[in-house]
C-alpha cells in the first residue's frame, strides 16, 4: 500500500482484547480493532481502556487499524 493511502487517526482505546489487540474508538464515534505489531507490541501491553492512541487504518478496510505509539 503507497504511503499517501494510509488514514492516520486519533483514537480511544475502550478496551483490551489480547496481548496485542484492542478495541477503540475513534473520535466520531466508529469502532475498530487496532493491532500493535513490531515493536510496539511490547510497549503497547500497558494499554487500559482510556488510553489515547494514534492509529493507521487502510481505505479499504475501515474495521481494523494499527496501533502507532510514540517513539520516546
Amino acid at each position: 500500500m503507497r504511503e499517501e493511502e494510509i488514514i492516520r487517526l486519533d483514537a480511544k482505546v475502550t478496551g483490551v482484547i489480547g496481548n496485542s489487540a484492542f478495541r477503540a474508538e475513534l473520535a466520531n464515534g466508529h469502532r475498530i480493532v487496532a493491532f500493535a505489531v513490531g515493536a510496539d507490541r511490547e510497549r503497547a501491553s500497558i494499554l487500559g481502556a482510556g488510553d489515547a492512541v494514534r492509529v493507521e487504518m487502510s481505505p479499504y478496510d475501515m474495521s481494523r487499524g494499527r496501533l502507532i505509539l510514540n517513539r520516546e
